[in-house]
């Protein structure tokens, strides 16, 4: 959770009093690496400190089906047995047996829902439902966005947390009946700047036990680069390196480099590059491996019109491969990126 101190705390606000607190309705963008499930689960965990009925879950078919089995687990100490009996009619001893099964069949998702609020505002608790990879094309993902709006204006005590890739949360915005989302909170989980990097991966080296060099934590936050994924590679890679020695050096860190970044390869770049088209390649190919890249050099190693600059940098942007600092001037936002491209001419 390095780096995402001040954005824990305000959705910590927000459970602790969620009166009209718009991150109740959050999304959090970024591309892949970028710690998105991490904070998901995080943020869970915290809202069950905050006494918050807790229902994890991915975009999937069967998604809602799974969370209403989610809280029918973690809420099953504040559902009556009755619960089940006054929707089937059938005695039951226990609300996450087979009776649980039927009860769940009964109605649409939104119906089920309500009984279930309805038994648990008697206690004054929430339900924070968290989704993964949230996907607009899914027709559940929709339902929910759909439904988790009537809650809102019924006055229940419900948060939605999603978490996507950009170009899927720009296209689940864009449906005509998810419009209700581009009011909900956004937040856009890019690097980690270099200090919190860097006190972060040094004082978790040290509370468990060992030390690092100062040249060897240099290092390893130049490789970091400020991405969540990687933070967790190097640092791994470096103290698996270290063995049994007391202090991390410089020929630790630089082994856990040199795997952490074929790690990272394999499950993040080639990933990403993989549900790219051949426009967003020529594009990437194009960019200065160092530094900054002006729109002017896209136009004339490509050969093509400003117009074709624009459409690709768009798609890029939105895929989370590339940032655009300053307006005309484009950097790789996946680390490594320049040199993994090279090799793929």
């Amino acid at each position: 959770m390095a780096g995402r101190e001040l954005l824990i705390d305000e959705m910590v606000k927000a459970f602790e009093l969620p009166d009209s607190n718009p991150n109740l309705c959050s999304i959090f963008v970024g591309a892949r690496g970028t710690g998105k499930t991490a904070l998901l689960t995080y943020l869970g965990y915290r809202a069950q400190q905050e006494g918050w009925i807790v229902a994890d879950t991915t975009a999937s078919r069967g998604m809602l089906d799974d969370i209403l089995q989610r809280i029918g687990d973690t809420a099953s100490h504040l559902l009556s047995t009755d619960y089940s009996r006054k929707l089937t009619g059938i005695g039951v001893a226990s609300i996450a047996s087979v009776s649980w099964e039927n009860n769940v069949a009964s109605g649409n998702w939104r119906t089920k829902m309500n009984a279930i609020f309805s038994q648990l505002e008697e206690t004054e608790t929430g339900v924070v439902i968290t989704v993964d990879e949230i996907d607009g094309d899914l027709p559940e993902v929709v339902e929910l966005v759909t439904t988790y709006q009537h809650f809102v204006r019924e006055g229940k005590k419900v948060a939605l947390l999603m978490a996507g890739l950009p170009y899927k949360v720009s296209a689940l915005l864009s449906g005509k009946s998810t419009s209700f989302l581009r009011r909900a909170a956004r937040h856009d989980l890019g690097a980690i700047p270099d200090y919190e990097v860097y006190e972060a991966f040094r004082l978790t080296i040290e509370d468990a036990g060992k030390a690092i060099d100062n040249d060897a934590l240099d290092l390893a936050c130049e490789a970091i680069g400020g991405f969540p994924f990687m933070f967790q590679l190097v640092g791994y890679r470096s103290w698996n390196a270290s063995r049994r020695d007391e202090t991390i050096t410089v020929d630790h860190v630089q082994n856990g480099i040199q795997v952490a970044r074929m790690e990272f390869e394999d499950r993040v770049l080639s990933a990403t590059c993989s549900e790219l088209s051949k426009g967003d390649m020529a594009f990437l190919k194009a960019m200065n491996r160092e530094g900054q890249t002006l729109r002017d050099e896209i136009v004339k190693r490509t050969g093509k019109k400003s117009s074709w600059v624009s459409t690709y940098k768009k798609r890029l942007l939105e895929a989370g491969v590339i940032d655009e600092p300053v307006a005309g001037k484009f950097v790789f936002a996946l680390p490594g990126a320049a040199e993994y491209l090279q090799e793929k001419r």
